[in-house]
């Protein structure tokens, strides 16, 4: 039985001894992967990939043709292969629960590696104090641009703005602290302040006043929304320092 031609493709990208185009890569797999036997034209130097793109009249490479008609860069060939395309601006909560699923994995291995167990309440412990100084990584990569967003909602940080600069760095040292185990009398403090604080201003902006905001809670580029999220790390700081608290000085 004859078996039906392979569908064929054009693909124009850049591979150049100081640049290979990642999109132009990750568009021949795509097409491969979808049946597609691949004609794979390389655009070797600056000068071929600036006559390609007059040519064509397009500003970005790869470009894919199909049957003779120019399909467009990498994204475009998602679209025309019925591929759903990532909207960079859209809001989504996948890096809070890759986070959260991380902490809980880590806790749990260190729980394993010390006591035999993953199961125990020194893991529900570290699972917390270990999303703190994440959470306080994710803000420190960008202090200004978490500030920025933070005073958005924040009540403190509005009446005394260096306090969106500090934060990060409080949530870091009361996590490092709740992990050790150490300097309670530090660490409490520290997390029902800035704890409290966060979750009074994160209910009120958003279930009181009605605010659509995005949340600053895993640093200034975020756009996971304000809300259900940002409001838990506040409860987990809280809820972690009474836990110590009402539990034996260490």
């Amino acid at each position: 039985m004859a078996t039906a031609p392979r569908k064929t493709a054009i693909l124009y990208r850049m591979v150049m001894d100081d640049h290979f185009c990642p999109w132009g890569l990750r568009a021949k797999h795509l097409l491969e992967s979808k049946g597609f036997a691949v004609e794979d034209r390389h655009l070797r130097t600056r000068a071929e990939v600036d006559a390609f793109k007059a040519e064509q009249g397009v500003a970005t490479t790869p470009q894919t043709f199909i049957d003779g008609r120019r399909i467009g860069g990498h994204d475009d060939l998602r679209r025309y292969l019925g591929l759903k395309v990532r909207d960079p601006k859209a809001v989504t909560y996948t890096p809070v629960i890759a986070l959260f699923a991380c902490t809980a994995l880590l806790a749990m291995a260190v729980s394993y590696a010390t006591m035999a167990t993953p199961f125990t309440v020194r893991a529900a412990e570290w699972f917390i104090s270990f999303s703190m100084v994440l959470l306080a990584m994710l803000k420190l990569r960008d202090v200004e641009g978490f500030a920025t967003m933070f005073l958005g909602y924040d009540l403190l940080a509005q009446r005394w703005v260096p306090y969106g600069r500090i934060y990060p760095f409080a949530e870091l040292l009361a996590g490092l602290l709740m992990t050790a185990g150490a300097l309670t009398w530090l660490s409490v403090p520290i997390a029902l302040f800035i704890g409290g604080i966060g979750a009074v201003s994160v209910f009120k902006a958003v279930y009181i006043d009605r605010r659509t905001l995005k949340c600053a809670c895993v640093g200034g580029d975020s756009n996971v929304p304000l809300g259900f999220v940002s409001l838990t790390e506040n409860l987990f700081m809280i809820a972690m320092a009474l836990w110590m608290l009402a539990a034996p000085m260490r």
